[in-house]
C-alpha cells in the first residue's frame, strides 16, 4: 500500500489524538429506558473511542480533546477517561452555571436491543461544552508541535454538533497536516444531529470542505452516500443486508478519484439479522494494495453493538501505525471491532493478545 508518512514515535508525546465529545452513557443493560429503574454509567463519544482503544486494547499513548462543563457530572466524565488512560490536558473545563441553561455535558441513553427489538440511542447532548469548543479555545500548536502527535482521529458527529463545531475541525485537521500528523475521520452520519444545522446537504457540505485535509477515510456505505454523495447504483443502503465488495468497491474508486489525498478508505460490511445476530466483515483499499477483505463473520452474536466501529477504526489505526500490510491492519479492526461487541459500553474490553489471536483465526474455545 502507498506507505502513510508517520512522524517517528520517539518525536511525539502521543501516538493518538481524537477531537470528539465524550458523553456519559447510561444503560438500563437488559430492559427499556422508558422502564428502568436503575443505569449502569460509562463514558462514550465516537471519535474518543477510537482513541481510548488505542490505548487500552493497544498499549498506545494517547489524549481526548473535548470540553466539559465544570461540574459533577463534567467530573465523572474525568474519571471515566482517566480510567481509560487517556492524557486530559487538553480537555477545556468550562464553568457551569447551576442549571446548564448556557453549558452542560452530553447524556446519552442506550439500550442493547435484543432479537427482533433493534438497540436504541436517546441523546441528550443540547448546548454541551464540547459542541460548543472553538477553534481558539485550543493550543494547537503546543499539542502538534511542541509535544507532537503521530496520528489525529476525527469525525462526522462532532462535526454535527453545532453550526460552530466544523470549524473547528477544519482547524485541526489543518493544523495537523502543517505539523505532518497523519489524519483519519470517520464520517459517521447521524441524521438526527444534522436535522436542526441544514440536514443531508449541510453534512456533504461541510464533510466535502474537511474530506480534502483527511488520509485515511473511514465510513460505511449509508456515511458515503450521505456524507460525500457517492451513490451506489441499485443498492438498499437501508435494507440490512449487507451490500457485495463490488458494489462498494466501486463507490470506493470514485472517492478516491475526487480525493486523491486519500491514502487508505475503509469500511465495516454488517447484514444485520437481528438485534444480537450479524454478518460482521471490513475492506479496506490504498492506492497500491486496491482493495483488500477481513475474514467475514457470518451469524456473529453481539452483546452491544454501540462501538464497535469506532473498535474497527481503532485495530485499523493500530495496525496502520504498527507498519503492517493493510489486509492484516483491517483483519486487525474487524477482529476488534466484532469482539468490542460482545461486552457491554461504548468501550473496549479487549486485550491486544485477544486481537491477534482472533484475526489470526483463533477461536472462542477456553483459554486455561
Amino acid at each position: 500500500m502507498a506507505a502513510l508518512d508517520l512522524r517517528p514515535a520517539a518525536q511525539c508525546r502521543y501516538d493518538a489524538v481524537s477531537l470528539g465529545e465524550v458523553m456519559l452513557r447510561l444503560d438500563p443493560g437488559e430492559g427499556r429506558i422508558r422502564t428502568a429503574r436503575s443505569f449502569r454509567a460509562w463514558e462514550g463519544g465516537g471519535e474518543y473511542n477510537v482513541t481510548r482503544g488505542l490505548r487500552r486494547a493497544f498499549g498506545l499513548r494517547g489524549a481526548i480533546v473535548t470540553a466539559l462543563a465544570d461540574n459533577e457530572i463534567g467530573r465523572l466524565v474525568e474519571d471515566f477517561i482517566l480510567t481509560g488512560g487517556l492524557d486530559t490536558e487538553f480537555v477545556n473545563w468550562v464553568p457551569y452555571d447551576g442549571i446548564g441553561r448556557t453549558v452542560r455535558n452530553g447524556l446519552n441513553f442506550t439500550e442493547r436491543g435484543f432479537g427482533v427489538r433493534g438497540a436504541v440511542g436517546v441523546s441528550d447532548r443540547g448546548l454541551t461544552a464540547a459542541s460548543q469548543l472553538g477553534a481558539e479555545d485550543v493550543d494547537w500548536d503546543k499539542l502538534f508541535g511542541e509535544y507532537g502527535v503521530r496520528w489525529l482521529h476525527t469525525g462526522g458527529i462532532f462535526a454535527a454538533l453545532s453550526e460552530t463545531a466544523a470549524d473547528t475541525v477544519i482547524a485541526a485537521v489543518k493544523k495537523a497536516k502543517e505539523y505532518g500528523t497523519v489524519v483519519s475521520y470517520d464520517l459517521n452520519y447521524r441524521p438526527s444531529l444534522w436535522k436542526a444545522i441544514g440536514g443531508q446537504a449541510k453534512a456533504q457540505e461541510v464533510n466535502k470542505e474537511i474530506a480534502p485535509y483527511i488520509d485515511v477515510m473511514i465510513g460505511n456505505e449509508e456515511d458515503f452516500t450521505a456524507s460525500l454523495g457517492f451513490e451506489i447504483e441499485g443498492a438498499d443502503i437501508h435494507g440490512g443486508e449487507a451490500l457485495e465488495t463490488d458494489a462498494f468497491a466501486g463507490m470506493i474508486h470514485r472517492a478516491a478519484e475526487a480525493y486523491p489525498n486519500f491514502k487508505v478508505i475503509a469500511t465495516t460490511m454488517r447484514g444485520v439479522k437481528s438485534a444480537t445476530v450479524n454478518d460482521w466483515a471490513a475492506i479496506a483499499w490504498s492506492p497500491a494494495t486496491g482493495v483488500v477483505e477481513s475474514v467475514k463473520r457470518d451469524n456473529l452474536e453481539i452483546m452491544d453493538r454501540v462501538g464497535g466501529g469506532d473498535s474497527f477504526a481503532s485495530g485499523l489505526i493500530f495496525g496502520l501505525l504498527d507498519g503492517q500490510t493493510l489486509e492484516t491492519a483491517v483483519n486487525y479492526g474487524a477482529a476488534h471491532g466484532a469482539l468490542a461487541m460482545t461486552t457491554p459500553g461504548d468501550t473496549t474490553m479487549v486485550t491486544k493478545a485477544e486481537v491477534l489471536k482472533l484475526a489470526g483465526g483463533g477461536s472462542a474455545r477456553v483459554d486455561r
